[in-house]
Formats: structure tokens, C-alpha cells, sequence
């Protein structure tokens, strides 16, 4: 009878010391998950979701990253939203800042291999991080938006909207009009 090996739960410091080459990996609850790479599509929308925020937060203190910036969720979580933002970490002793814990925006892009750990593991974890002010899952399918939205220290308000919406970042007193983030050119 073949013995099950029992590994310990790595933590998200020992997670970010890892060098994995080509390869991308997420640590959920302690146990590393490989990714797969996205779509040329997701890309796209992800690229025109990053851009759009890019030139309208410059100079603001706040910075819009893409997937090779990881949000540490908890102790034994990394996770890597297709764009986050971030406010507060644009001086030099954050430059080689693998992972930040106070995102105020995240972004993920749906696909089908990744919408179930999106929408229920990470939303949960999302939540659980008391920067976060915007959350919001984009559906490329569809072109529409599910947006949740902080309005108290403990309460969310969640739309999904059967028709095209643009994206309201209250927090960050801006607008993506949805031609924007869906545009193919």
C-alpha cells in the first residue's frame, strides 16, 4: 500500500521567493496552483483596462499594475488580478515590491478555465482586504461587467448589468467608458 506524502502549507513570504522560470503560479491556502496563460482576447481587454487607467492616474499616487504584480490576500494567499491598482507606492523603497496587501481596485478578466475561483475563492478574499474599494469581473463572452462595490466598513453592493455599462472607480474619480475596455483596435 503505496503512503500519501503530506507537504506543509507554504506561506506567502516562502511563496515569493520561488522562482519559477517561464512558468506563473498562484499560492491558495498554502498550496501552489500553476496558471495557465489567457486568450489574445483577455489580454486585449486586460491591456485596454490597464492603458485606461494608466493615462488617467498618472501623477495621483495611485498606479495601475498588471498580472505580474501579486495582491497578498492573507498569509498563506498570493494572488495576481489581470489589473489592480495600488495608491501609495511610488517611491524608490517599493521598487522591488513583489506583492502589495492594500489594493484599492482589482480586475479580473474571466475566462472559462478560471470564472469559478474568480467569482467565489477570490471574491472572498477580495472582500476580506479592507482597501478594497471596487472589485470587478469582466466577462469578455459577453462584454459585460460585474461590479462590487464597498459601501460601508462591512457591506458590498453587487450589479451585473444585462447591457453595456461603463465602469464607475468612485474611489478614484474616474470613468472607463465600456467602448474602452472592449475595443478591438
Amino acid at each position: 500500500m503505496a503512503t500519501q506524502q503530506v507537504y506543509p502549507l507554504l506561506t506567502a513570504d516562502e511563496f515569493l521567493e520561488i522562482d519559477f522560470g517561464d512558468h506563473k503560479a498562484e499560492l491558495d491556502n498554502g498550496v501552489i496552483r500553476m496558471m495557465a496563460g489567457g486568450t489574445a482576447r483577455h489580454a486585449k481587454v486586460a491591456g485596454n483596462i490597464f492603458m485606461a487607467l494608466g493615462a488617467r492616474l498618472r501623477g495621483s499616487g495611485c498606479a495601475p499594475y498588471n498580472a505580474d504584480m501579486a495582491t497578498r490576500t492573507h498569509d498563506l494567499s498570493i494572488r495576481y488580478p489581470d489589473v489592480s491598482v495600488f495608491c501609495g507606492h511610488d517611491g524608490p523603497e517599493d521598487d522591488d515590491a513583489k506583492a502589495f496587501d492594500d489594493p484599492r481596485i482589482l480586475i479580473e478578466v474571466l475566462s472559462a478555465g478560471t470564472a469559478r475561483t474568480d467569482l467565489l475563492v477570490k471574491l472572498v478574499e477580495y472582500k476580506a482586504l479592507g482597501s478594497v474599494d471596487t472589485i470587478v469581473f469582466v466577462d469578455i463572452a459577453t462584454e459585460r461587467l460585474r461590479i462590487v462595490q464597498r459601501t460601508g466598513a462591512q457591506s458590498w453592493n453587487e450589479s451585473q448589468h444585462a447591457t453595456p455599462i461603463d465602469l464607475p472607480l468612485p474611489s478614484l474619480d474616474l470613468v472607463i467608458p465600456h467602448d474602452e475596455i472592449f475595443t478591438r483596435d
